[in-house]
């Protein structure tokens, strides 16, 4: 997209662009959302904070933060290595913006900061990297969609995100991916919580991704802190996903927990990560990983790992990788549900994604996929 086109407003934007954005929940009602990022391609076209929330968060292009705000490098490639992997390198080298987004102190932002990373050029390899400070004792919710055009069949996205949630702040951070299938997606982050801090974080892919790996990390360096993976996959048309996360605990009394649930069908392989590591006594975690696998053709390994450096760590975990219970779809059918619908239900009720707190609209579309899939089966 050409540099003269770029405008604050996201009704400036080409309909098939809000069509497509707004099917992972992107608000474009401004009454409905804090602040709006998007970035398409190698440029970021929109960076807009409501009015009703100026001096209590700021949003703009990470490169134009930087320029702003010199002491933001000390964020800066902190939690997420520049030599972590070819991928961390390429971003090093040369990337094309990302957000910055900082809730003030002492802020609760009541409606959601929304971000959106839309490819839409065929064979691009979109880098880029984000930074979100939450602030002493403030509260929000960000939901970042991550798409590409239904009409490109190729491309590759490689993000790096560092956070840093600060005393007292609590940062509920929603990850929505949804891709095509023949794309490369490589996102690396990394999480700091500070004393008393909460960090939220869910994941959710609902389409076909030809290749995708990821592996948060969450350091709960602060008395009391507190993380939380929720992660929703759903595997198919030979998708490659390789999906965990890490919460490394070594603030006194910090706690993590982790919730996957993942699907696999149509030839798609899934491998489901997840450690926590315990480095003070009285730290505590748990993990629990439940996948269904559909047919002959598709793959699950669930890999949970504990790590326990002191006396009084106290981490836990349960897995489960099966097929829906014959029981299940034999009660429910003699409740008047044909088999059909009593799938349905059963998948509709393992990928429930109400406790995210997502847009209407994606919700939506989420079980319009789940829908599809049971009746597929």
């Amino acid at each position: 997209m050409n540099k003269t086109t770029k405008e604050n407003s996201l009704t400036k934007l080409p309909h098939e662009i809000l069509v497509e954005a707004q099917k992972i929940g992107l608000e474009v009602q401004e009454k409905n959302r804090s602040a709006t990022f998007m970035h398409i391609n190698q440029e970021t076209v929109a960076s807009k904070v409501n009015e009703l929330y100026e001096g209590k968060l700021e949003l703009m292009d990470i490169k134009t933060a930087l320029q702003k705000y010199p002491w933001l490098e000390e964020y800066r490639w902190k939690l997420v290595k520049k030599d972590k992997d070819e991928y961390t390198r390429k971003v090093a080298e040369d990337y094309s913006g990302g957000y910055f987004m900082r809730i003030l102190k002492d802020a609760e932002i009541t409606f959601p900061l929304q971000s959106c990373m839309l490819i839409t050029q065929k064979n691009l390899e979109q880098r880029v990297h984000n930074i979100i400070i939450a602030e002493e004792n403030s509260k929000a919710h960000i939901i970042t969609s991550c798409l590409q055009h239904s009409s490109v069949p190729q491309a590759a996205h490689l993000g790096v995100s560092e956070i840093y949630v600060k005393k007292g702040a609590m940062l509920n951070f929603t990850m929505v991916h949804q891709w095509s299938e023949q794309t490369l997606v490589r996102p690396r982050s990394g999480a700091q919580i500070d004393d008393n801090a909460t960090f939220v974080s869910n994941y959710v892919c609902m389409r076909p991704v030809r290749d995708l790996q990821m592996y948060p990390v969450a350091y709960c360096k602060g008395i009391n802190s507190r993380v939380s993976f929720n992660t929703i996959l759903y595997g198919q048309k030979n998708s490659q996903i390789d999906s965990g996360s890490k919460a490394v605990l070594t603030g006194k009394d910090s706690k993590a927990e982790m919730v996957s649930r993942a699907i696999s069908r149509e030839g798609s392989n899934l491998i489901v990560r997840g450690m926590i590591e315990g480095h003070v006594p009285d730290c505590k975690g748990h993990q629990e990983c439940k996948g269904l696998i559909m047919d002959n053709n598709s793959f699950m390994q669930s890999t949970p790992e504990l790590i326990a450096t002191k006396k009084g760590v106290e981490i836990t975990h349960e897995a489960a990788v099966g097929k829906i219970s014959e029981k299940e779809i034999t009660y429910l059918m003699t409740r008047r549900l044909s088999r059909e619908q009593a799938v349905s239900l059963i998948i509709r009720g393992f990928m429930d994604v109400d406790i995210l707190g997502l847009p209407d609209a994606l919700n939506s579309e989420i079980k319009a996929i789940v829908d599809s899939s049971a009746n597929a089966s």
